[in-house]
């Protein structure tokens, strides 16, 4: 069964441009190691939650948008020794100089076993 990685991060709306270079470096990284499949979404309807949503789970501050993102796994086992790889793969890692489009700190993921998978 498959098993899904998901992110919530908050990028700041100037760092669009950088935040997706750099998920298209590292898409064809995870898919190399496994992933069947690397998703990354932009949010542009986020409506204000009575008690959380994605903005205030990630305390997105003012200018920041959030990405919502998953990577597909075959299965879990897949998923563990591929992550390990893309962790330890050199093109993984930032030059010399280089920042994070994004805020590290208050990035949410998870790894989730997959419950319900219909398509049309």
């Amino acid at each position: 069964m498959a098993y899904m990685d998901g992110f919530v991060i908050p990028v700041p709306k100037g760092n669009r441009q950088a935040y997706r270079d750099l998920a298209a470096m590292a898409a064809p990284i995870f898919i190399e190691h496994g992933a069947i499949r690397v998703v990354e979404c932009w949010g542009d309807d986020i409506k204000p939650g009575k008690v959380n949503d994605f903005r205030t789970a990630v305390i997105a501050e003012e200018g920041e948008d959030v990405v919502f993102s998953w990577i597909e796994w075959p299965d879990k086992e897949t998923r563990d020794a591929g992550s390990a790889k893309v962790m330890a793969d050199e093109r993984m890692k930032p030059e010399d100089g280089q920042d994070m489009p994004f805020s590290g700190a208050r990035l949410i993921y998870g790894g989730f076993s997959v419950l319900v998978d219909e398509k049309a």
